[in-house]
């Protein structure tokens, strides 16, 4: 009972897929189904808690290794990828019955990928995580698609999943070198191979590389973004919200799994021959290209969507910092994936709540002046927005902040200031769209884009901006446990 009891998120997210599933095939109250899939997903975070504060005593959780760990690392994503998917499952059940997209099997996609992340963020096993890494990506390849009458949501959700599957098989190909090299797909086990000098052959360098090219598309870093902007303007707002929050989460991950457990050893994490300088390079590219290319973008979803890029990249500065400080750089990452969660989902439910059916925003022009018309709709999309610039006290300043302290105790002091000049950059086109809202009135025959009235969304929005508050004026509760989930991490 007591093992049962440490896999109770995952059973409960899987069971709870299942039900709804059933219930969307024999029901026709499709408003109750994104009432039910948010109860499964904050009952599979409570789980998780309950496992967090209870403990592993009696668990027998070394049982299910390599295959699954169950540790304070995985039980975080568990809480984070549960919150992601709760309030993706709110906007969902405001966005798709207001645009005649009401179709039930969008919540049992989206719990589904949520179950493959959970899986993915626990996975010990090479096997494991290629497992969650395909039910993550297929439910999301699905819900780009869910509107099957756009021509754009079926071209982003092509480039997707044409993308993916090279990038999949290049991954798994890396995997079979690994196995080749090291005799065994334990992530625990190819970190012994490695540290017994299996690291030091070309074949294991170039199925590292293999494998980075994989994890960098997963988490849509430079040069392997250009699906990015095309799939979240395509996909419907909900959809792009889960995808820009949870699936980028999922992907961090494992990426944080795999590199830290299986390249955890001095030759693959050293700055002479190891993956650091690559990831560095990638968090540069990746921070410049993105931000560059938001500041020209009219579309505010486009924007968003290259803005998620770009705070890819500033995640991706703390990974590179874990080789010199390996648990306050690790807890950094996972706290800014907290504070980017609830601001990335505010920011996209706010631009739902602004537009409904036949006025919906879409363009910086359709929100032209609505800080004035409607200011309980515009308020909320203001805080999210100064939240993702890092404005204080917001949680995004913090989240930014830990981030840099992280990079400059490395000595990564060089890394620290791009990702600050960067930063800058990012402010522009957040304050960009405020001054439409606020200062700009809408030109003579203009679409204006006119709120819509949910519950559910209204409700997304009020969680997402308490939690920005609250991370941005008490953070330190949060950064502790950021902690504890990152100690322990390792080969």
């Amino acid at each position: 009972m007591s093992l049962i009891f440490a896999l109770s998120p995952l059973i409960v997210v899987t069971v709870g897929a299942l039900l709804l599933m059933l219930a969307e095939a024999f029901s026709k109250n499709k408003e109750g189904l994104a009432v039910g899939s948010t109860m499964v997903l904050t009952a599979g975070g409570a789980f998780a808690g309950a496992v967090w504060m209870k403990g592993f005593e009696g668990a027998d959780v070394e049982s299910l290794a390599p295959w699954l760990i169950i540790d304070r690392f995985s039980l975080f994503f568990f809480m984070l990828l549960c919150l992601g998917g709760a309030l993706a499952t709110l906007l969902a059940g405001g966005y798709l019955p207001e645009h005649r997209l009401d179709r039930g099997e969008f919540y049992s996609l989206l719990l589904f990928t949520t179950l493959g992340a959970m899986i993915l963020s626990a996975a010990g096993d090479l096997l494991t995580v290629f497992l969650g890494l395909e039910t993550m990506s297929l439910g999301a390849y699905c819900m780009t698609a869910f509107r099957r009458a756009s021509v754009r949501s079926a071209e982003g959700a092509l480039k997707y999943f044409l993308l993916g599957s090279f990038a999949a098989a290049i991954m798994l190909y890396g995997f079979a070198l690994l196995y080749g090299i090291t005799g065994t797909t334990s992530l625990v086990g190819i970190s012994k191979a490695m540290r017994a000098g299996a690291s030091h052959g070309p074949g294991a360098i170039f199925a590292l590389i293999l494998v980075l090219v994989g994890l960098i598309f997963k988490v849509s870093g430079v040069p392997f973004h250009m699906w990015t902007p095309d799939a979240y303007e395509g996909a419907p707002t909900p959809a792009t919200t889960y995808m820009s929050v949870a699936v980028k989460s999922g992907g961090f991950a494992m990426m944080l799994r795999v590199l830290i457990t299986a390249f955890g050893d001095p030759q693959s994490m050293s700055w002479g021959s190891g993956w650091p300088p690559a990831l560095a390079l990638v968090a540069v590219l990746t921070m410049t290209v993105a931000n560059l290319t938001a500041g020209q973008q009219e579309s505010v979803k486009r924007m968003l969507a290259y803005s998620s890029i770009a705070h890819a990249g500033y995640l991706l500065v703390g990974v590179v910092a874990i080789m010199r400080a390996h648990e306050q750089a690790t807890a950094s990452v996972l706290f800014y994936l907290l504070t980017y969660t609830v601001s990335t989902a505010g920011a996209f439910g706010a631009l739902i709540l602004c537009g409904r059916r036949g006025a919906e925003a879409v363009s910086l022009e359709d929100l032209a002046g609505i800080g004035k018309r409607h200011p309980a709709a515009a308020l909320p999309f203001a805080l999210f927005l100064l939240s993702l610039a890092g404005v204080p006290p917001t949680a995004g300043f913090f989240g930014k902040w830990f981030i840099f302290r992280a990079a400059m105790d490395s000595g990564f002091y060089w890394l620290t200031i791009i990702a600050f000049i960067n930063s800058v950059i990012g402010a522009y086109y957040y304050l960009r769209v405020l001054v439409f809202m606020y200062m700009r009135e809408p030109a003579a025959g203009a679409p204006v884009a006119t709120p819509m009235r949910s519950g559910y969304v209204s409700t997304a929005l009020l969680v997402s901006a308490v939690l920005v508050l609250a991370l941005g004026l008490c953070p330190s509760t949060s950064l502790d446990v950021a902690v504890q989930a990152a100690t322990g991490l390792g080969g």
